[in-house]
């Protein structure tokens, strides 16, 4: 019995392979969803390297200022959200906010 259970996972695993990435990317835009005040204009742009990931974060203009904050501390705070959880998936993260 349980051998069966271990064949479906893997097969589950290797139909759904998800990149280290997409974890920190869920991550940013779960927070930045958090913040902004027009959530439908929220778009992340994931561009993988090997063994990094830069994630640029698209809003409304009006809500830009919400995700940097005051002095940039917010943004800061994403930052180190995210590459805390990049260095435990095994990728290196950086978090832009386009504009």
């Amino acid at each position: 019995m349980a051998g069966e259970y271990a064949d479906d996972a893997l097969e589950l695993t290797d139909d759904t392979a998800e990149l280290p990435s997409d974890k920190v990317a869920d991550l940013v835009e779960y927070i930045v969803c958090g913040l902004v005040a027009d959530e439908d204009a929220v778009s992340l742009d994931v561009t993988d390297r090997e063994g990094s990931a830069l994630i640029e974060v698209s809003c409304a203009e009006e809500d830009a200022g919400r995700i940097i904050g005051r002095r940039g501390r917010t943004i800061k705070a994403i930052r180190t959200l995210a590459r805390a959880l990049g260095s435990r998936v095994g990728t290196s993260v950086e978090v832009e906010v386009a504009e």
